[in-house]
């Protein structure tokens, strides 16, 4: 009789484990009440801290917030860096990435994507009157970006005699370029926006040449995981199609969205 209950109880163990692990993150983040959210916050117009309040905002804090909203559960934020934010969503202390993130195969070796939600391309930030136009002119430069990110390898591709200074975030850079310790900042063309908007002397820099790389953002999901990737395509879709993406993208960025972009609408 014992040994019966014993292996009765082991029976019962792997079936419970069979079904918690085939629970799937909608039914996790529903069981816990919130939608815990990787997002920057230091990234201007995408995630950063209000002075004022001093909470969360930005693009990609509403994003999560309308996801949630879907799922019928508060959002929580963590904030990530772009070194650390896939190994929190893989060590699961993050159920979102919504950080600014452009999407790569190499990335897809780790965690799963949603469709695009936001496309941008990597250009310069540089003082007014430097003389820097283009990639072209940054031979034997230093220029700063961030560790981590896309921008570190397009810059080298993009000018391979410039000598990249990587920082831990963006406005570290952008202290360094007003420090004369580097010529340029490096990124996404929004990132650099938001870094000359929060300046004191937004008419001390520029945003400079063409775009040297392409730069699609997308939502980090876990891998392996249909239902909640689906349910987040599903929702952004939702966001396009009722008007809320578009609002949203005025609000932060200041302008209405390019003619002709749309993110990839599905048939519901």
């Amino acid at each position: 009789m014992k040994r019966l209950i014993i292996v009765l109880a082991l029976v019962l163990s792997f079936v419970f484990g069979i079904a918690a692990a085939n629970a799937g993150k909608i039914e996790d983040v529903k069981a816990k009440g919130v939608l815990v959210c990787g997002v920057k916050d230091s990234v201007n117009l995408f995630g950063f801290v209000d002075a004022d309040t001093k909470e969360l905002v930005g693009f990609d804090i509403d994003v999560c917030k309308y996801i949630a909203g879907k799922l019928g559960v508060k959002p929580e934020f963590k904030v990530v860096t772009s070194k650390n934010r896939i190994p929190m969503l893989v060590q699961g202390s993050v159920d979102l990435l919504a950080a600014t993130m452009t999407h790569k195969f190499s990335r897809d070796e780790q965690i799963d994507f949603s469709i695009t939600y936001f496309m941008d391309g990597q250009k310069l930030l540089v003082e007014k009157g430097s003389g820097i136009m283009s990639t072209d002119d940054l031979a034997n430069k230093k220029v700063g970006t961030v560790k981590g990110s896309t921008s570190e390898k397009n810059i080298i591709a993009a000018q391979p005699a410039a000598q990249v200074i990587s920082y831990d975030e963006y406005p570290q850079a952008f202290m360094a370029l007003k420090q004369g310790k580097v010529k340029a900042v490096t990124t996404d063309s929004g990132i650099l926006a938001g870094l000359k908007a929060g300046d004191d002397n937004p008419d001390n820099w520029e945003i400079v040449g063409a775009f040297f790389s392409s730069e699609p953002y997308g939502l980090g999901v876990p891998q392996d995981d249909s239902a909640f990737r689906d349910f987040v395509n599903k929702s952004l879709n939702e966001m396009w199609l009722d008007g809320t993406y578009q609002q949203l993208f005025k609000k932060w960025m200041g302008y209405d969205l390019p003619a002709g972009w749309q993110i990839e609408l599905w048939p519901m």
